[in-house]
């Protein structure tokens, strides 16, 4: 695994913000969710060697962050959320300057240079200051910087954040290109942005890990996974369903399309099934309700 955390605690003064944090991310996009003060951006902090913890140990490609916190640096990428630019600088200037920060000269910095460019989409901004970039162009040159020296791990605090929605598709797409080489760890508050490009994702609130699973099993933790959205051919009345076992409420949508909310939890299609051939119903369709991340993400995270 590129990232190994074993029993990451944080506190600041009596603050709690990490409580015995154990996780491992391997390659691929890996979301990170969790409420404002969570513990995200502490996560991230102690990952890419800016603050210590209080206790435990973390690892990035087998370097110690505490041990060995320049070999972690050389292998990180890193955009805050928070993105610390030099407002006078130009564009390629900056990214110049970011080139010598990793040692990178020459025609090999020159074309790295250009590469960043071009897949940040930052052309026809190259040429201005960022201070009169947009917040949105700010964003690119922030991820331009944290993958100049190609690393092998990106970890990306609301990397989205400002971006209108032609450019979120565009970095959402650069963002799983990455992810098919490197191990990516992003951070955000939007939960289309995770179903859109993360395989798992980890949910933390109040310092502690509520939630790590791929996303498709995530979305079943809602309340309502179970229920069942029915039409049928023929008109079917409330008394007759209300006939069929472990239905718990019924709701007209129009016509013969009904919702049926099962006893418990239970999944009643099976039940649906074989009240509807004994007693002369046909089904056009049948369907669970398809659930968000968002409703995992408020059950997990709910006081």
């Amino acid at each position: 695994m590129s990232i190994q955390i074993h029993h990451i605690t944080k506190k600041y003064d009596q603050q709690l913000a990490l409580n015995d944090v154990t996780l491992g991310i391997e390659n691929g996009i890996v979301g990170l969710l969790g409420p404002n003060g969570a513990g995200k951006s502490t996560l991230m902090k102690i990952i890419t060697c800016f603050i210590p913890p209080t206790s435990g140990t973390v690892s990035v490609n087998g370097f110690d962050v505490m041990e060995k916190p320049m070999e972690v640096k050389k292998i990180v990428g890193y955009l805050p959320e928070h993105n610390p630019l030099y407002l006078d600088m130009y564009v390629r200037e900056y990214l110049q300057f970011v080139a010598g920060v990793h040692h990178l000269t020459g025609k090999t910095a020159k074309n790295r240079i250009e590469t960043m460019i071009e897949e940040t989409g930052l052309g026809i901004e190259a040429h201005k200051k960022i201070g009169a970039l947009s917040k949105g162009f700010r964003q690119r040159v922030g991820l331009a910087q944290a993958m100049m020296h190609d690393p092998k791990v990106l970890i990306l605090d609301e990397p989205t954040s400002g971006l209108d929605p032609n450019q979120l598709i565009e970095i959402r797409n650069l963002i799983r290109d990455l992810g098919k080489e490197k191990t990516v760890l992003l951070s955000t508050h939007i939960m289309q942005e995770v179903e859109a490009i993360c395989s798992r994702a980890i949910i933390i609130n109040k310092g502690v890990v509520v939630a790590d699973d791929k996303i498709d099993n995530l979305k079943q933790i809602s309340a309502h996974a179970n229920v069942i959205i029915v039409e049928f051919e023929n008109e079917v009345t409330r008394e007759r369903l209300q006939q069929i076992p472990l239905v718990k409420n019924i709701q007209r949508v129009k016509d013969n399309h009904w919702i049926l909310e099962p006893q418990n939890e239970v999944d009643i299609r099976a039940n649906l099934m074989r009240w509807s051939v004994d007693n002369g119903y046909i089904i056009k369709s049948l369907q669970q309700e398809d659930i968000s991340i968002e409703e995992a993400f408020q059950k997990l995270t709910k006081n």
